[in-house]
């Protein structure tokens, strides 16, 4: 099948080369080139006339651009396990199908989770850039003391897959595992957790709080000034879920009055133009929104979306189907 024949998609953000590949064989693909995060205006005036819209968490797929993009648009696949910046009920109305990424990030969020928690809990900023910046006295017996781990109470807001991985990863590093979700675990995937029917609840005990729940417009704010009020002294918290989730004011404001030990955060609202006071502060260790991003799991997250376009040009329904 030469270019002309193959069908047209435009492609908004640069997938791995190997997934970029991949797409070049089975459509007549157009990039973002640049890579640059594109306003709405700019996905219409770009991807007019495709069939495939390849996108990320980064764009916003709203109703206006679902219906400048028809009648031609079929199909719109995210490299996200999150889809709250997608009009779905709009897509499904039309008739337009949403691909998205569950699974196959799990382990790598995970991964990132544990990063996050072990360097706000041992002051991981303040450590490396005491050594770099060339003030390291030398060792002290009460030089950067942080907190451990062993014996305290992990509580994960969200308990699915990426969060039933963050408790296995933190299991033998003796944390007691609590937390709360929309509906109670099958005692298999518990796995001794202690479940809290309530988000106020959990809080009250959460030595350490992992924020993984997927974003909704219910819980956006979740995470404000009467909840962090409830947390335990010297409490520590992390998140890997969206930004919005968190009130950054009260946060912000805890964490400059040491009512918490210390926070880890891989997302923020409006990025990537996050709160400018979050670098001013020693207590939070900051990444930017790297939860899925290893060369592993990025290819697993493109092939599941090019997987599942060609069972839908095949007739098949494929399992990362959302609408």
């Amino acid at each position: 099948m030469n270019a002309q024949e193959l069908p047209r998609a435009y492609l908004c953000r640069r997938f791995t080369p190997t997934v970029e590949a991949a797409m070049q064989d089975r459509y007549d693909l157009r990039k973002n080139e640049d890579d640059s995060i594109l306003p709405p205006d700019r996905i219409i005036a770009n991807a007019r006339g495709a069939q495939v819209l390849f996108v990320s968490a980064t764009e916003t797929i709203s109703a206006p651009v679902l219906q400048a993009l028809s009648p031609t648009l079929k199909s719109v696949a995210t490299l996200s396990v999150g889809y709250d910046h997608i009009d779905v009920a709009v897509a499904r109305a039309m008739g337009i199908k949403i691909l998205h990424t569950p699974d196959v990030l799990s382990d790598a969020c995970a991964e990132i989770a544990m990063m996050l928690m072990l360097n706000a809990c041992r002051r991981g900023y303040e450590a490396d850039r005491m050594v770099r910046s060339n003030q390291w006295p030398g060792w002290s017996p009460t030089q950067l003391l942080g907190r451990g781990l062993t014996g305290r109470r992990l509580v994960i807001f969200g308990m699915g897959r990426i969060g039933r991985e963050i408790a296995a990863r933190a299991r033998p590093f003796g944390l007691e595992i609590h937390y709360h979700n929309r509906s109670r675990l099958a005692p298999e995937q518990e796995r001794g957790a202690i479940y809290h029917a309530t988000l106020d609840e959990a809080v009250k005990v959460a030595d350490i709080l992992m924020i993984a729940a997927p974003g909704s417009p219910g819980i956006k704010g979740a995470i404000n000034a009467s909840r962090i009020a409830l947390l335990p002294a010297n409490a520590v918290v992390v998140n890997i879920s969206r930004g919005d989730l968190i009130v950054d004011d009260a946060l912000i404001a805890a964490l400059v009055s040491n009512q918490i030990f210390a926070a880890g955060l891989d997302v923020f609202a409006n990025e990537p133009l996050i709160d400018p006071r979050y670098r001013t502060l020693d207590n939070v260790f900051l990444t930017p929104h790297i939860g899925s991003a290893t060369h592993e799991t990025r290819d697993a997250m493109g092939w599941l979306l090019i997987n599942g376009l060609d069972d839908l040009m095949h007739g098949r329904r494929p399992p990362n189907l959302l609408a």
